[in-house]
């Protein structure tokens, strides 16, 4: 009998290595073994690079919490200081037609609102006056600065002023928090005109004779925020078209205001005109006459420095013209050392 052959035991699975010669199987071992480090290495180094970026933002959270509460702390004296008082806001220029700006000069007006700070609001509204004139087919008239207000203009001036300026900001305000009410100057007698020593050359743009904020105390003492429009009407009921810094002024004096702040497009008074960086921080009624008489105050900002200068001698403690055009430059101003402008004191 012939004896059974033993048959190789053939695997039912091929070899991963194919037809390769056993001799090369080794090297292609160490070349998978390779691939399979640099892949852990690579995982190690994502995973190592998402936990530090994770650590960082944590870290940066932590530092960005601490800016908060310290800013916060160093806040708290002036807050202390002017709680309860009442602080006149004249709102125009620069911060009137950026949408940023005005979004920042309500939100800084709502905080201070917030915490505790009485803030009465009074605006004009030149740009829109300009633009509804424009609309209108007008053609707004200027002399030395001041528009030339016909009767016609005059009541182009009152429609856009009391109605469409000030209902506008009445409702950023009310939507961010706060709660306003709009008024003119003819409401509740608040302002009574008179003719300006100009009016034969600019029409019906007016003084004002005597201001009875009688309407404002109940609004005051609730805890609202008074939005004026600087329109106001003589005893016969004529309107008139009022300067708005010259209605913050004798306004901030009649209801015994701790502050008199004026928003405007410049950083505020300059030794010399031509040097931005030539700022005057702080400076006494006798340093503005000082100098008016050197004519290192002229053109627009002499009526500015003007009506701070009149409101107060009438009893407001410090009056400034600081630079609308900062982002939150009534924060800086009351919060703050540094101020966002010019400080007037008596």
């Amino acid at each position: 009998m012939l004896a059974p052959q033993t048959l190789p035991l053939a695997s039912s699975k091929p070899s991963i290595y194919g037809n390769l010669d056993s001799a090369q199987i080794p090297s292609l071992q160490r070349m998978s073994l390779m691939r399979n480090s640099k892949h852990r290495i690579r995982n190690l180094r994502l995973r190592f690079s998402i936990q530090s970026s994770a650590a960082q933002e944590v870290d940066k959270r932590s530092k960005s919490g601490k800016d908060h509460v310290e800013i916060l702390s160093e806040a708290l004296p002036f807050i202390q200081k002017f709680r309860g008082k009442t602080i006149v806001v004249k709102y125009g220029g620069a911060a009137m037609k950026s949408d940023a700006l005005q979004a920042s000069v309500i939100a800084d007006i709502v905080l201070l609102s917030c915490v505790g700070l009485r803030i009465v609001f009074v605006h004009g509204g030149g740009p829109d006056i300009n633009q509804m004139l424009q609309q209108l087919d007008i053609k707004p008239n200027f002399v030395d600065g001041l528009r030339v207000t016909d009767q016609s203009t005059m009541e182009i001036v009152s429609m856009v002023l009391a109605g469409k300026v000030n209902k506008r900001l009445v409702s950023l305000i009310n939507k961010a928090g706060a709660t306003a009410v709009g008024v003119c100057g003819i409401d509740g007698r608040l302002f009574t005109a008179r003719p300006s020593a100009k009016s034969p050359q600019l029409g019906f743009v007016g003084d004002i004779a005597s201001v009875d904020p009688s309407i404002l105390r109940p609004l005051i003492d609730s805890n609202y925020i008074p939005v004026i429009a600087s329109v106001a009407a003589d005893q016969n009921g004529q309107s008139y078209n009022i300067n708005a810094d010259t209605a913050a002024g004798e306004l901030a004096a009649a209801v015994g205001a701790e502050k008199l702040i004026l928003l405007t497009d410049v950083a505020g008074i300059l030794e010399n005109k031509d040097d931005p960086g030539s700022l005057v921080k702080q400076i006494d009624i006798k340093g503005v006459k000082k100098m008016i008489e050197d004519r290192k105050i002229a053109g627009g900002m002499i009526p500015k420095v003007s009506c701070c200068v009149r409101s107060l001698a009438q009893g407001v403690r410090t009056a400034s013209i600081i630079d609308g055009r900062l982002k939150h430059s009534l924060l800086l101003e009351i919060l703050t050392d540094e101020g966002a402008g010019t400080m007037i004191t008596g």
